[in-house]
């Protein structure tokens, strides 16, 4: 399906439902879909994310994704207060690139297209793209808790996501999109293009894979999808992903990770594996009985171990690693940065012709 199909069909389901919603206050494109030109192909592998605004301070759960008229959805609740003013959106590196370009489905108000105009209009000023970044870096600082307190499934996943944020730090300062399941191979591509692939391995390196063998990874992803079939068979628990642990979004969940381990980016699938197989933990955890929940951490634990990973102590010790390594990862950035000809200057420092 084209793109602009896609969008016709998600703009369908606002337009059938989402409108009457109360407090409705519009409705726009997020995410990765608003980065590919209407007349490409949407992969298979990739859903069309739906933000749904409301006027009200504490929306609801969100849905999560949906089949509608064989499309797969990703829908999500957003309040309006989080969308004003505009310097409040050109801030935050995960939704003001929803915004560069026209992405609005249903503005009742107008309040978005007012919105998107005007973060469209100072996206690349160097200032936001720099405010974005340090956006990006506090959210490996300070977005996620490491507790001992906590699940060893939780655990992992207060290390994993302040350590892969490290590209998006990156993906930001190039303008480009800080993308979740491919996040790894994108900001390859773009070290790529600043003659800077040698920091790719560094990357790598900070998620403890960059030496792990293709026949181990597909290793890990057959016992990924044997956790996954068992913990979308007794999931009960309302988590915010519940959705993605599921067989709709089975095509995601892990025909994303399969794609990128056929085109040999089994390296880089590595991120989205250990996510999708923690909240597969995280399911059994609270829905599988003991037998079960056993039987499938056996796994994760050999995957984690793969990754230098074995306790609470190896996670707070790669926690530090990641805060060691952002001095470095803001050189990189500040070189983008400086070399991105489609930054424009607004009289902060840094600014250059890319190389």
């Amino acid at each position: 399906m084209l793109v602009k199909h896609a969008k016709d069909m998600a703009r369908q389901w606002v337009l059938a439902g989402a409108s009457a919603t109360p407090d409705f206050a519009g409705a726009f494109y997020h995410g990765s879909i608003n980065w590919l030109p209407d007349d490409a192909e949407l992969p298979a592998t990739s859903d069309v994310d739906v933000m749904v605004v409301l006027d009200d301070p504490n929306p609801p759960l969100k849905p999560g994704k949906i089949i509608y008229r064989d499309i797969l959805l990703e829908i999500s609740y957003l309040s309006i207060d989080q969308l004003r003013p505009p310097e409040l959106v050109l801030g935050q590196y995960h939704l003001a690139g929803s915004f560069q370009s026209p992405s609005i489905i249903l503005d009742p108000s107008s309040q978005l297209t007012k919105l998107q105009v005007a973060v469209a209009r100072d996206y690349a000023k160097r200032r936001w793209v720099r405010r974005r970044c340090e956006h990006a870096r506090s959210k490996i600082l300070g977005g996620f808790s490491l507790r001992e307190s906590d699940p060893f499934h939780d655990q992992v996943v207060g290390w994993l996501f302040p350590a892969g944020i490290t590209t998006h730090v990156l993906l930001v300062a190039g303008l480009k999109n800080p993308t979740v399941r491919r996040r790894y191979v994108a900001v390859r591509e773009l070290l790529a293009d600043y003659g800077r692939l040698d920091f790719h391995e560094s990357l790598l390196e900070l998620l403890g894979c960059a030496q792990m063998s293709r026949m181990r990874v597909e290793h890990h992803f057959a016992a990924l999808t044997e956790a996954f079939d068992a913990a979308k068979a007794v999931v009960e628990t309302p988590f915010f992903f519940i959705s993605d642990i599921s067989d709709i979004a089975r095509p995601i969940s892990l025909g994303g990770s399969e794609e990128l381990i056929a085109r040999g980016d089994y390296r880089e699938a590595i991120f989205w594996m250990v996510a999708t197989y923690s909240r597969c933990q995280k399911v059994l955890h609270h829905d599988a009985p003991a037998e079960l929940r056993e039987r499938y951490d056996q796994g994760y634990r050999e995957l984690l171990a793969d990754l230098g990973i074995g306790s609470f102590l190896d996670l707070r010790r790669r926690f530090t690693d990641v805060e060691t390594f952002l001095p470095q990862l803001w050189d990189v950035a500040e070189e983008i940065m400086a070399a991105n000809s489609e930054i424009e200057d607004d009289g902060t420092p840094g600014n250059g012709v890319r190389k």
